[in-house]
């Protein structure tokens, strides 16, 4: 009962993110007329479907097939094991990628063309944490061992290889900290 309080939470936080409204109504409205709520929602279905031992064996084979198509149509790979917290925005599909062992805070907005993934060398070897209330704009791109602060923004196109602090604004190539004004008034409808 805890893990599908927790599920339903989740898929509410998301639904909430998009209208500032989490009700049916809005539900079947975003699930059909809004592919980035229909990732979210098919990801979090096939994480819970996998805790739960009976469904393990019965629901969760068929909602996988169904995620793989959503994702594969919709070209967003976010694989279920991957840790997102409550509000996952994604504001527009198509080359997202992100890496199973990243983790995500709340309220986190995803734009087209993100990549969250994994380097294999360097000191920076390893795997991104994004913080709460972060902003990851169209076609950036956040690699390595490295912690991207709350409330942080990362402009269109920027490579991020770097830690990020609280509250910056990041943009460029390699991405190098702009303002202080962070995420503040990119982010609707906060959880």
């Amino acid at each position: 009962m805890e893990r599908y309080a927790k599920y339903r939470h989740l898929v509410r936080s998301d639904l909430f993110r998009y209208q500032g409204k989490a009700n049916w109504l809005m539900f079947f409205w975003l699930y059909f007329f809004h592919p980035g709520f229909k990732i979210s929602f098919w990801m979090r279905t096939v994480k819970f479907l996998h805790q739960v031992g009976v469904f393990r064996v019965t629901l969760y084979p068929l909602a996988r097939l169904i995620y793989q198509y959503q994702s594969t149509r919709f070209g967003v790979e976010l694989p279920f094991r991957t840790e997102v917290g409550p509000g996952l925005y994604i504001g527009h599909f198509n080359g997202i990628v992100v890496h199973y062992k990243s983790v995500i805070g709340k309220n986190c907005s995803l734009l087209q063309g993100v990549t969250i993934g994994r380097t294999y060398r360097g000191e920076k070897k390893g795997i991104p944490t994004i913080g709460d209330n972060v902003f990851i704009g169209a076609g950036a791109v956040v690699l390595g061992n490295i912690k991207v602060g709350n409330g942080a923004a990362i402009g269109s196109n920027c490579v991020v290889v770097e830690d990020v602090p609280d509250g910056a604004v990041v943009v460029g190539i390699p991405g190098k900290v702009v303002s202080d004004r962070g995420s503040e008034g990119l982010i609707r409808h906060l959880i």
